[in-house]
């Protein structure tokens, strides 16, 4: 990876829309290079995908929080009983197994407070191996780079 990679990728991070002669003119390559290296980028995962940015607002997701999430049985079966679990559910929209005096991080997005009681008992609250749940709500993101 060279310094056009990197400005590639920056470029390609603030707007993924960008046409291969745009962004050739803002890294300063010939659209040719510029289009063999999205193209080795992408075939070398390095750009693992594209995607778009919603608006959550926008969306009905007025409700944002942080869920941790201890389990009462670390087997590895118990883990993946509960990584099955959410998979499926619409409300979690990120599953990290973590280190710490918790398991699992969930980021969980729902239309209101409400609703989030709702996720809270018939999903989290029907997993056997759930055993401490703590949630952090989100009043505001100032800084969001995840997209």
């Amino acid at each position: 990876m060279d310094r056009f990679d990197e400005r590639i990728l920056r470029e390609l991070k603030i707007d993924g829309r960008l046409s291969n002669v745009q962004l050739a003119d803002r890294i300063g390559l010939s659209a040719s290079a510029t289009l063999r290296r999205v193209q080795e980028l992408e075939k070398s995962k390095v750009i693992a995908g594209y995607r778009a940015v919603l608006n959550p607002a926008a969306c009905g997701v007025e409700f944002v929080a942080y869920v941790s999430i201890g389990l009462s049985d670390h087997s590895k079966a118990s883990q993946l009983h509960f990584e099955e679990a959410v998979s499926v559910a619409k409300e979690v929209v990120e599953c990290h197994n973590i280190t710490g005096s918790s398991e699992y991080l969930l980021r969980v997005e729902t239309k209101s407070l409400s609703a989030y009681k709702q996720f809270h008992i018939n999903v989290i609250g029907s997993i056997p191996q759930v055993n401490t749940v703590a949630t952090s709500v989100v009043m505001d993101s100032p800084k969001d780079e995840r997209a």
